[in-house]
């Protein structure tokens, strides 16, 4: 613990009258030994108070010094982070289910995956926050607007279906517009929430060609920057992975360059899931990092819990060995 992590450090001045007790009571014993010496026969001094005796008549003192040093450190008022869970806060849950979403290099296949990780990442999600949902393949659907009510954002989960094509940036831009509604009814965007979008994905963007097109991922992915929501993300399958279309094998790999882009752009993070443990795992990172914040609070209590042990075991002490208090 450092100087700075106290509230009020002038507390520990008291820390002074602590040590001049320290030295008060060795001068009161080398006096009262000094005494004793003079008047005393050496060999029945030996017999009747022998020297390890002497030293454990030290304890309760000793107890009780450190005790007094504790509990100046909890009236100092240390301070610790703390994780306490968000109040209020918006997250918006997109999720692609263009074609390739039906390789099953992730068993049993990618979209299933998504699907069963989705729900349990807003069941652990912390109460405080509004989750929503948005769907995209060729076009973004908002399936349910942020809510409190996580039921029915499992009953939409269960309910995703396959198309064709992939328009990422319409996904992110149905996602921000969703929130930024949400602001406005709260009062606007001064005293909203902190919001953020998680992003699951597999594939390259096909709707527009171009990225940088008003309406590409990586135009949304700035625009998202621009109203300070970040976009987390989620980089979901393999390079192997395969899908069957009309008879055909067509490969579909997981493109983790433009995902990771998407990130950069918006001030989000990137994350990589090949498997489902591995995607309950990514949604257990960035539900610890949206549904919590870290605080500077009081952590005094651990003190003066070992202060008042320490108080008390000198007193017991005390009694058990000097037959007296301290």
């Amino acid at each position: 613990m450092s100087f700075f992590d106290l509230a009020s450090p002038w507390w520990l001045l008291v820390l002074l009258g602590v040590a001049g007790l320290v030295g008060g009571y060795i001068y009161m014993q080398r006096r009262r030994k000094e005494r004793a010496l003079k008047f005393a026969n050496l060999d029945l001094l030996n017999t009747v108070a022998p020297a390890t005796r002497n030293r454990s008549q030290h304890i309760p003192i000793a107890l009780m010094i450190i005790a007094l040093i504790v509990l100046t450190v909890a009236m100092a008022g240390p301070q610790a982070d703390r994780k306490v869970p968000r109040n209020k806060a918006t997250v918006m849950l997109v999720i692609d289910v263009s074609r390739s979403m039906d390789a099953t290099d992730v068993a049993p296949s990618r979209l299933r995956a998504a699907q069963e990780a989705g729900k349990k990442f807003a069941d652990e999600l912390t109460e405080g926050i509004n989750l929503g949902l948005v769907s995209y393949a060729g076009t973004a659907t908002t399936l349910v607007s942020p809510t409190p009510d996580r039921a029915a954002t499992k009953a939409a989960i269960d309910k995703l279906q396959l198309d064709d094509k992939t328009a990422t940036g319409e996904g992110i831009l149905a996602a921000v517009t969703q929130i930024k509604t949400l602001n406005a009814v709260l009062g606007g965007d001064a005293g909203a929430p902190p919001a953020q979008v998680v992003l699951l994905s597999d594939g390259k963007e096909t709707v527009p060609d171009d990225p940088d097109d008003p309406r590409g991922a990586f135009t949304s992915a700035r625009k998202a920057k621009e109203e300070q929501i970040p976009v987390n993300t989620i980089s979901f399958g393999t390079r192997g992975g395969t899908v069957d279309l009309e008879g055909d094998r067509i490969p579909v790999p997981v493109d983790d360059d433009s995902l990771r882009r998407i990130a950069q752009l918006s001030g989000g993070k990137f994350f990589t899931a090949s498997s489902l443990d591995e995607l309950n795992q990514v949604y257990e990172n960035l539900q610890n990092q949206i549904g919590y914040e870290t605080r500077r609070g009081d952590a005094s209590r651990p003190w003066l819990i070992a202060g008042t042990l320490m108080v008390l075991l000198a007193v017991i002490s005390a009694v058990a060995i000097n037959r007296r208090l301290p």
